[in-house]
This record gives structure tokens, C-alpha cells and sequence, in this order.
């Protein structure tokens, strides 16, 4: 029987992918914690977990008629992204996939009232939101499996959970051990073209709006505290703040580890902060003792 290890919010932002002196040069000569954080959560969890499998739940990786799950037996080649080519240009991975476990969230799908769909093409596209993390925590690791799971762009909040049900229960019912990641930001409105380099330094001050840094800030405190059940509840006033891919990476992996019966309390793995008007922050949720709980048992209808 296969379960979830640990489940983490971590920030790709491309700032990470930029050389250590040009960070510093936009970070007011210091460095962002963004960098320093993923290299701690690397020692501290990534090398030292019991775990087979990372599961990426991609919020940059945008589907439209189903979630996509990749399947392939392996994924690599040379990266250079179409949005930031200037920072992140030709950036090498290689990593084992999990097909069994893929294939099987698709057994799933229907009764969680969601479509998933296993895809092994190895002409697939990979998005940064998997290789910026894999470059810090899966390099080196070639024992582990990673796999990615789309962003449905029709799919309202009810739906990422539906997902992430599915691909919680093919997890317990697999032999393997995952730690999942939530690739994604918190708030994510950007600064316009002719301001942003004005708020390109990491503190908070430059989020985009009050409004959007104090939505946050109470995000923050209930996935420290482990209360997963308001921040699902407070959903329709997150949302007026735009979360990245309308928060779909932490609500998928909120389904697939009990939703409100969750009461992992965050382990932050950085502070809080600022990219052009984004909010960024690694958080980690330990297993808690006797594990995560299983993802809620409905039977839901696709209508």
C-alpha cells in the first residue's frame, strides 16, 4: 500500500535560475531566500525521505478538456522557456517517470467526477514549473521518479480537488511512496511592463497590491497553524487575489491528502516574498503522525 510522505508549496519563480550575481543585483546586493531555501529543503527533506516518487503538480502546465498526467518511462532533453528565454535557456534534465502509478490515476477519474489522462509521448512538453525544481532537488537523484500533473484551465476550484482526490487514492493504492509538490506562487498579479523593474527586490513591500499581501500573510498563518480546512473554506476571497492558476497546485494536493482532515502544520523553508508583484514562499508539510488522511470517499457525478 503506497501513501503520500510529505507534501510541500514551493516557488519556481525564473529568479532562481538566474546567476547568483545578477540576483544579488536585483535583490538590492542580497541574496533572495528562494535559493537558499530549496538548497536547505534539498538536505533536509529531499535527501533524507523515505520516498520513491515526486509528483509535480504544475501550475504552469495549462490542459483545457482534462488533467494530464505524464507517463512516460522517462522525460529529458535540453529546456529553454518560450516566456523567459533570457533567463532560463538550454537548461539540461533527466528524470525516470512512474508509469504504473500514471496509468492508474486514470482508474480514478470517474468516480471522483474529474477526467485524468495518462500521456507517455516523449515529444510532451515540459514546463519550468518542473525543471526549475527538479534542477535543485532532483539532480544527482537518479534513483527518483518524477511526474507531472496539468493544470486544467476550465476547471473551477471544485475540480483541482476532484484531481487531486484521484490521484490520492491511486497513490494508496500503488507500492509507492510520494512527496508532492505544489508548483506555484500564492497571489500572482505582475507589475506592468514599465513599473516591474521598479519591484524586482524580494520584500514584500513590492507585492502588487495591500489587498493581495495581506490575503497571503492569512494563507500563511493557516497552513502554519494546519488549518487546511479554512483555507479551503476562504476560497472565494483568495481568489479575488488571483493566486497562481487559481491556486489549483495546493487545492489538487489538498484533495489527494483529506482536504480539512489534514492538520499538517507548515514548516516554511523561506520568507515570504516579492517577485514583480508576485507572493512566493516554500512550505513544507511533514507526515503527521499516522499519516495523511485518506482523500475524502465520494462517488461524484461528472455532471
Amino acid at each position: 500500500m503506497g501513501e503520500v510522505v510529505g507534501a510541500a508549496i514551493l516557488a519556481h519563480v525564473p529568479t532562481i535560475m538566474l546567476p547568483q550575481a545578477v540576483r544579488y543585483d536585483l535583490n538590492e546586493g542580497k541574496e533572495i531566500s528562494l535559493v537558499p531555501g530549496l538548497k536547505r529543503f534539498r538536505t533536509e527533506v529531499m535527501e533524507t525521505l523515505d520516498y520513491d516518487t515526486v509528483v509535480v503538480l504544475d501550475s504552469h502546465w495549462a490542459t483545457t478538456v482534462e488533467f494530464v498526467i505524464t507517463s512516460a518511462a522517462e522525460r529529458s532533453g535540453l529546456f529553454t522557456s518560450e516566456e523567459l528565454p533570457r533567463g532560463m535557456s538550454q537548461i539540461p534534465y533527466s528524470m525516470k517517470g512512474n508509469p504504473e502509478l500514471a496509468k492508474a490515476v486514470a482508474n480514478y477519474d470517474e468516480k471522483n467526477g474529474t477526467w485524468v489522462t495518462p500521456i507517455a509521448d516523449p515529444h510532451l512538453p515540459i514546463f519550468y514549473a518542473t525543471v526549475n525544481l527538479w534542477h535543485y532537488l532532483g539532480r544527482g537523484l537518479d534513483d527518483k521518479k518524477w511526474v507531472s500533473m496539468s493544470v486544467c484551465q476550465t476547471g473551477t476550484h471544485e475540480d483541482f480537488i476532484r484531481a487531486g482526490r484521484a490521484l490520492g487514492e491511486a497513490i494508496r493504492d500503488s507500492d509507492s511512496k510520494v512527496l508532492l509538490l505544489a508548483s506555484g506562487a500564492l497571489s500572482h498579479t505582475f507589475h506592468k511592463l514599465r513599473d516591474l523593474r521598479k519591484h524586482e527586490a524580494s520584500d514584500p513591500s513590492h507585492i502588487f497590491s495591500a489587498e493581495a499581501r495581506e490575503a497571503d500573510y492569512q494563507v500563511l498563518d493557516w497552513m502554519m497553524a494546519g488549518d487546511h480546512g479554512a483555507i479551503l473554506d476562504n476560497m472565494p476571497e483568495f481568489k479575488k487575489v488571483k493566486p497562481e492558476a487559481n491556486f489549483y497546485h495546493w487545492l489538487a494536493m489538498a484533495g489527494a491528502t483529506g482536504e480539512e482532515a489534514n492538520t499538517a502544520k507548515g514548516v516554511m523553508y523561506s520568507e515570504y516574498e516579492n517577485s514583480i508583484g508576485t507572493g512566493q514562499v516554500h512550505v513544507y508539510f511533514p507526515r503527521p503522525e499516522g499519516g495523511f488522511p485518506k482523500p475524502k470517499d465520494l462517488v461524484l457525478s461528472r455532471d
